[in-house]
């Protein structure tokens, strides 16, 4: 069964304008412009889905800058806890058994990344 993906949302953009907009070119491949008027609509999406180690190191990318980020479920919609606790007691609305979802389960690593 195919997995969802995972996108990045700008929740805030943070206080260091500089470098939360090189941040976000970093992550997004936008110009700067591009990047500073991405971050001036936050709350909003900054990535496409992508698989959620992907989603996670641009999340942390952005984080560093001081810019809020979130992962989001490409299928649920709900926030990936990013300490690796799971999410919440309901299961996901996606086609798998909850049991396999990786937005309620992460996986169980030191960094919270799945093991390559």
């Amino acid at each position: 069964m195919e997995e969802p993906g995972f996108r990045v949302l700008l929740t805030e953009p943070g206080d260091r304008k500089t470098e939360a907009v090189r941040a976000v070119r970093t992550v997004t491949g936008l110009s700067l412009w591009n990047s500073k008027l991405l971050l001036d609509r936050a709350p909003v999406a900054a990535t496409e889905p992508d698989w959620l180690e992907t989603a996670q190191d641009a999340a942390d990318v952005l984080e560093a800058a001081g810019v809020r980020a979130a992962v989001l479920c490409g299928w649920c919609d709900r926030t990936v806890p990013r300490e690796g606790a799971p999410l919440d007691p309901a299961p996901c609305t996606g086609p798998w058994p909850p049991r396999t979802c990786r937005a309620s389960h992460p996986p169980d690593t030191p960094t919270g990344h799945a093991p390559c």
